[in-house]
């Protein structure tokens, strides 16, 4: 659909895009009614063209989402999401960081932990079925089995990345 584009409405999709900018709106039904009512284009290319314009603001680089999630009161805790980076990477060649829009997937051939930053502290997911929950390593429901609170980077010990190795190990 998108390579008969130009053929079929005159315009190719960067010049939508041009038209979609210049009209200021924001919501998708609101650009495809645009479309549809001004330009004559049916509900097809109307809404092809307007999830492609949304969707290029979406495609920033992981250090821009990492950036965006470490902003105003969450600016802080940055080193320590950068230090507890730092240590799980060394685990070995394998470690993938994928940021997210509001989380820091770490992953190996799975999942095995997940860094959300809040105001004030870091929820360090982990994987680690089986394990037993402790004062500090906590149960934890959704995407990991256990979390951890971490608000400064003294609380990046032995201990945590020890659960965190394990679930890497475990990946």
């Amino acid at each position: 659909m998108i390579n008969s584009l130009a053929v079929n409405t005159g315009h190719s999709l960067e010049e939508w895009f041009v038209v979609l900018e210049a009209t200021g709106l924001g919501k998708h039904t609101d650009l495809m009614n645009h479309l549809k009512r001004e330009h004559g284009l049916g509900h097809g290319f109307a809404n092809s063209i307007v999830l492609l314009f949304r969707a290029r603001d979406t495609d920033q680089g992981d250090d821009a989402l990492v950036a965006a999630q470490y902003t105003g009161p969450k600016a802080a805790l940055r080193p320590t999401y950068d230090a507890l980076v730092a240590a799980v990477s060394g685990f070995g060649p394998d470690v993938e960081i994928a940021p997210k829009k509001a989380t820091v997937s770490l992953r190996r051939s799975k999942q095995f932990a997940l860094i959300e930053p809040g105001s004030k502290r870091l929820q360090v997911g982990i994987n680690l079925t089986g394990t037993p929950p402790t004062e500090r390593l906590l149960e934890a429901g959704g995407m990991c089995t256990h979390k951890v609170w971490v608000t400064a980077q003294d609380e990046i010990d032995d201990e945590l990345i020890g659960w965190l190795r394990a679930a890497y190990d475990r990946a």
